[in-house]
């Protein structure tokens, strides 16, 4: 019983050192990725200030490599989808995602690295909103209040902001709502029908390195 519940133990810990593994060197990936954005958008660093070609290339890539996963490699298994299906429901997301990525990167010509991560703090905000609004999540005032201190704490962080742009805050918080809306689609237009999406990225974050892959039940 003991030699047992031991193996037991360590293959759970074995696991968790893992998991764990993966989260770190995401949180590199995603780091390095952020920052080079910055460095490639940057007025007063490479000054290559071409959001949309930057958004294509990423898409590009992100499609390639899920094709070769999929169709190549069969990393896993292709899912059966109609054609009513994807457009009426993974077109809307995919341009919801395009959108995001574009102001996303956009706003980094305009905004320091660091406030840019304290605005996507709003997200749970606007996911949460945006759930209600849309009548997949109940109202509930206590979630409001934590909503509520969320949006104070970015307000001040925004009010101390030393590299303060008006037209890169806009392009940034329409980056948030973009991506709350797309997450909110995909539990209306594809959970409900039995779809749900397999996301390797650090929450709703576009300049993660994302592998996405559709799976059936």
């Amino acid at each position: 019983m003991g030699g047992k519940g031991g193996a037991l133990s360590e293959g759970i810990m074995k696991k968790i050192i893992l998991s764990y593994t993966y989260v770190a060197i995401w949180i590199i990936l995603s780091f390095t990725v952020i920052v080079f954005n910055k460095y490639i958008l940057d007025k007063k660093l490479y000054n290559w200030p071409f959001p949309i070609s930057l958004t294509m290339i990423h898409m590009t890539f992100c499609t390639t490599l899920a094709f070769l996963l999929v169709r190549v490699f069969k990393a896993v298994e292709p899912v059966q989808m109609s054609s009513a299906v994807y457009i009426n429901s993974v077109v809307p997301i995919g341009i919801l995602y395009s959108f995001s990525l574009w102001l996303s990167n956009s706003a980094y010509i305009y905004l320091s690295v660091s406030f840019i991560q304290m605005l996507k703090a709003l997200m749970p905000v606007a996911v949460y909103s945006i759930g209600v609004v849309l009548k997949k999540d109940q109202f509930k005032s206590n979630t409001m209040l934590n909503m509520v201190s969320i949006s104070l704490g970015v307000a001040i962080a925004a009010y101390g902001e030393a590299r303060f742009d008006v037209w890169g805050v806009i392009l940034q918080l329409g980056a948030v709502a973009f991506e709350a809306t797309r997450l909110v689609l995909i539990q209306i237009l594809l959970t409900s029908k039995g779809y749900w999406l397999l996301v390797t990225e650090t929450g709703p974050d576009p300049d993660r390195p994302t592998t996405e892959d559709w799976k059936a039940p």
